[in-house]
């Protein structure tokens, strides 16, 4: 075989989730016009394929380690795992979505297409070797983001949300953008792992970090830190989760988060190593900041989807105490935090996106009472989710915890020592506004003017996944620990 073709064959196999996801993507929209309006949903179940397709080309994509075009992608352990975690994320939303889609009455095909065609674009973050290549996956998931936020397009409020996540998002974006032109003016290169190589021979001829990349790990930081919502640029979040249909709301909670947060790994940890005194400082102040602006800003919450927005930016403080500890147990945890993160927080949207009823009128707290007695299981499962939030034991949320926490704590560092009392402190502050809904649900009189409709078959099949990983990385994380522990020493190993 030509040389040249046995590459690009190669190339196209480490890329198998993104072009099966993007294949899917194309289908749908090319199907979309020859399929009746009653038919819709069936376009739903395409994408859902297609989501699982991918999924099963991770294990395709594994076997072909190493660097695609030109080492702009690199596929490894840590990649995969993060592939694994937005694919599993996309599936439950897609099958959420179903059932909405056909009770808003805005049951369309591009919906599934950008849903895709966004995962598409996370996956290219997770993988990305190359700064503007990892700018052009930031730009296909958020463009597509923008749209899906904005999909209820008779809700004012989802028109407001869309144009604030645009407009803020295209800030964010130039952040980013700014902060790669400058660490090429201070490198000449915008391969991260050339960058972190070309830092090491600066300072150490110079003794000093060069300006234009101290400014240029602020600008990059500004720049993600908005995608992972972060404080203090989570002021958008809550306006953007509350407007959005439930199940973007779900997939934007979590996918966008595992995606941004695997390349702020990579960017961070490899690039910027040499600068880790620096960024460490910055990490430990943002997470301490973080944690509080969305504990205490959840505790005055009557909103659902609200409080769960306030919740998702307190989970990325804590996510960011583990990314503080600059270890390789540090990422694996951030890694298994992750993958406990993604089945209770979407678990828990896929609950109000069943109870919200038409035009979402039913997402405050008052709603939920009673409802124990009149859907148990769904009451149940909602229970589980929010537990897992809090950090019971039993529940992925907390070994989660308790992983980030120890990975901070074994590097015997007063600063994380502190972080990690702060991030404990917080966690009592979380029990308040999660316990609050359980007890709604469980000891209050069920409202006589409103009986939820029965679960439709996909949502109940996303719950069921959701709870079981719940579980099963609450009470069996042994191997799924292993796998982030080696994702994470593969991050070191090139």
């Amino acid at each position: 075989m030509n040389p040249f073709v046995g590459d690009q064959l190669a190339n196209l196999h480490r890329l198998a989730p993104e072009v099966v996801l993007s294949v899917f993507g194309i289908l749908v929209m090319i199907a979309d016009p020859f399929v009746g309006a009653a038919r819709k949903r069936v376009l739903g179940w395409v994408a859902f394929a297609g989501a699982v397709l991918a999924l099963a080309s991770v294990h395709i994509a594994n076997h072909f380690p190493g660097p695609a075009y030109s080492d702009l992608i690199r596929v490894d352990s840590f990649s995969m795992f993060a592939h694994v975690i937005i694919l599993v994320a996309v599936a439950l939303a897609i099958l959420g979505s179903l059932d909405y889609l056909d009770q808003q009455h805005i049951q369309r095909g591009e919906y599934y297409a950008l849903v895709l065609f966004a995962a598409a674009g996370m996956g290219i973050l997770a993988g990305a070797n190359e700064l503007v290549t990892a700018f052009v996956g930031l730009e296909m998931s958020s463009i597509a983001s923008y749209v899906l936020v904005g999909f209820r397009r008779r809700s004012p409020a989802s028109n407001e949300a869309s144009l604030k996540y645009f407009l803020l998002g295209s800030f964010a974006t130039a952040f980013f953008l700014y902060g790669v032109a400058m660490i090429y003016g201070a490198t000449g290169t915008t391969r991260i792992d050339a960058v972190q190589a070309a830092l090491e021979k600066i300072i150490t001829a110079d003794q000093h970090e060069p300006a234009l990349a101290v400014l240029s790990l602020a600008l990059i930081f500004v720049g993600l830190g908005f995608k992972v919502v972060v404080a203090p640029f989570q002021v958008y979040a809550p306006d953007v989760y509350e407007g959005a249909p439930t199940p973007v709301t779900a997939l934007l909670a979590s996918a966008p988060k595992a995606a941004t947060f695997a390349l702020m790994i990579r960017i961070f940890y490899v690039a910027f190593s040499p600068l880790t005194g620096l960024w460490f400082w910055l990490i430990c102040v943002v997470a301490v900041l973080t944690m509080l602006v969305g504990n205490l800003a959840a505790l005055v919450q009557t909103n659902v989807k609200r409080m769960l927005a306030y919740s998702s930016i307190a989970h990325a403080g804590y996510i960011l105490v583990a990314f503080a500890a600059s270890t390789s147990l540090g990422v694996a945890a951030v890694l298994f935090y992750l993958a406990a993160y993604i089945f209770m927080k979407v678990g828990a949207f896929l609950i109000v996106t069943h109870l919200g009823q038409q035009d979402e009128k039913r997402v405050s707290i008052q709603d939920y009472s009673g409802l124990a007695s009149k859907q148990p299981v769904v009451a149940a499962c909602f229970s589980l989710f929010l537990l897992s939030l809090l950090g019971l034991p039993a529940t992925g949320g907390f070994l989660g915890k308790f992983f980030a926490f120890q990975s901070a704590l074994i590097v015997q560092r007063r600063s994380l020592t502190l972080l990690v009392v702060i991030a404990a402190i917080n966690s009592v502050i979380g029990a308040y506004y999660y316990l609050r809904v359980i007890i709604t649900m469980y000891f209050q009189a069920p409202s006589r003017d409103y009986t939820p409709s029965r679960v439709a078959p996909a949502v109940a099949i996303a719950l069921a996944i959701a709870a079981a990983g719940t579980l099963y990385l609450g009470i069996l994380p042994s191997r799924v620990l292993d796998l982030a522990q080696a994702a994470a020493d593969s991050l070191f190993s090139h």
